[in-house]
């Protein structure tokens, strides 16, 4: 059968194992399926603005970044089978892609010969108001799912992400927090079914693929696991009007002290608020420099002003939080809000991967490095002051750190309930972004238990083969997972014991050592 596509034309440019590849996906894929509008490699004109239409973080769209052989975009569980046969059969590593922002760019590099497995097709919302449930592609954007939610109820919602072209697969797999995690915990606790695809090509639902592995996926990364298709939601129930604020502190207006005191009042609120806030220099001509710190104190809290202002007023007077600071909205406008839109653009703007209106936050529109702190303990002034003047030596509105408390839902949930492990005794975590504009500069850069390959990674052999030992694996796998990395390799061990789906951070196989030649 001779391959009847663009991509697989001029093959003496490609590798023989590319060549083999894709002989592979024409032998196997059905009769009727448009092998040339799913299958792409470098020599088609459209190649790369597929490859570059997730690529999230600049530093990862230059020349000089490691690019797939083949782009493979499904429509179909059935074309999914097909890659992943064909990729064992021919040595080729799959690296999975829902929405792209894998902070490392692991969903499309890698330094071995790979395959990009693009999910954007499968991003289908079904929602069941009577039941409060749906059904997601996991190549959806949160910001779809959202839009999809709001568009069939008022009073119906979802606890996930922020920006919204993050991709759901990813997203849930990971554990997914967001604005709503001290009412209802994280995405990956209202999960309740999901599809994968695993290494021997069954597609497995709950019941089929076993507690274990349903407990793996969510919040252990996906990715090591299986390729996920779509993923059953448990909504939640919100009033109509939510109210949001955010109110702005500079150091010559006392931030310290309010984020020193905000680190004891933050996590004991009541559940249905979370007060996040974030943290970065901003130029002023009163301050020594030019540049001074400004605190900005964001909020949701799930009902009405009314309510609201008499808790802060109780809990956090300091704060100065006026009536005219808030604003009452639908709760997706509020998710326009933490996106980093106006409540007044059309709600529909978060369903664009690529919108034309694009988002004020930082993270979308810099290179950037992330890294993160958990804190059991609350910091001292002294400390505070000393990350301002570190975020003093960047550049105005280039280095930010977003801090979210804990507490609420998050401290009731037991920390082997899921993979996701940072509940209760957590008051808040740090993340800590340092931004810049040109490729190649070398950004300030601490610790972070988000992806983050300066924790530690698989070994790999020349031939792309991982060697890594429960122990090495351990010295990353237990930031992430703490005493739950055990029972992950353990389900890995037993689902995907030769260690197909990987890369350098996946969770180990105990017998991957002893992979077989075409894994």
């Amino acid at each position: 059968m001779i391959l009847s596509c663009n991509s697989c034309n001029a093959q003496s440019s490609h590798s023989p194992r590319q060549n083999d590849f894709l002989q592979c996906l024409s032998l196997h894929l059905p009769n009727n399926t448009g092998i040339s509008s799913v299958v792409y490699t470098p020599n088609d004109a459209s190649y790369l603005s597929i490859l570059l239409s997730s690529v999230r973080s600049l530093r990862f769209r230059s020349a000089s970044t490691p690019r797939p052989q083949v782009i493979v975009t499904p429509f179909e569980e059935s074309q999914i089978q097909t890659t992943i046969l064909c990729a064992r059969e021919n040595g080729m590593q799959i690296r999975i892609r829902s929405g792209g922002h894998d902070y490392e760019g692991l969903s499309y590099t890698s330094q071995v010969p790979f395959v990009v497995l693009d999910l954007f097709n499968f991003s289908e919302v079904a929602i069941d108001v009577d039941q409060k449930t749906a059904w997601v592609g996991a190549g959806a954007i949160i910001g779809q799912l959202y839009y999809r939610i709001s568009q069939t109820s008022k009073t119906l919602a979802f606890p996930a992400g922020a920006c919204p072209t993050v991709g759901v697969g990813g997203l849930f797999s990971g554990g997914g927090y967001g604005p709503m995690l001290r009412k209802f915990g994280l995405a990956a606790d209202n999960i309740i079914d999901a599809r994968i695809i695993d290494v021997n090509g069954r597609i497995l639902d709950r019941k089929s693929m076993g507690e274990d592995l349903f407990w793996a996926i969510r919040g252990g990364g996906g990715s090591s696991f299986g390729v996920i298709t779509a993923w059953k939601l448990k909504l939640v129930t919100v009033p109509e009007t939510l109210t949001i604020f955010s109110v702005g502190r500079t150091l010559e207006q006392n931030a310290t002290q309010l984020v020193h005191k905000w680190q004891y009042i933050a996590p004991n609120l009541d559940e249905v608020i979370l007060l996040s806030i974030s943290i970065g220099p901003v130029n002023s001509s009163g301050a020594a420099g030019g540049k001074t710190i400004q605190a900005n104190f964001n909020s949701v809290y799930v009902g009405g002003v009314d309510k609201l202002l008499p808790l802060l007023e109780q809990s956090f007077p300091e704060l100065g939080v006026r009536r005219e600071d808030c604003t009452e909205v639908s709760w997706i406008q509020s998710a326009l809000f933490f996106g980093g839109y106006s409540i007044q653009v059309s709600p529909e703007v978060v369903t664009s991967r690529n919108p034309e209106i694009r988002s004020t936050l930082p993270i979308t529109r810099y290179y950037f490095k992330a890294k993160l702190d958990y804190v059991q303990e609350p910091i001292s002034i002294k400390a505070f002051e000393g990350m301002w003047k570190l975020l003093l030596e960047r550049e105005a509105n280039m280095g930010e750190l977003l801090v979210v408390p804990y507490g609420g839902k998050m401290k009731e949930i037991s920390e082997s309930a899921l993979p996701f492990p940072h509940r209760a005794g957590n008051l808040y975590k740090i993340q800590q972004l340092a931004y810049w504009e040109e490729s190649g500069a070398s950004p300030r850069a601490s610790y972070m238990n988000y992806r983050d390959l300066d924790l530690g990674v698989n070994n790999y052999n020349g031939d792309g083969k991982t060697s890594t030992s429960y122990a090495q694996a351990s010295v990353w796998g237990l930031k992430y997972f703490k005493n739950n990395f055990k029972r992950l390799v353990q389900i890995k061990t037993k689902v995907d014991p030769t260690n197909f789906f990987r890369n350098e951070q996946s969770i180990p196989s105990l017998y991957s050592k002893s992979s077989s030649k075409n894994n």
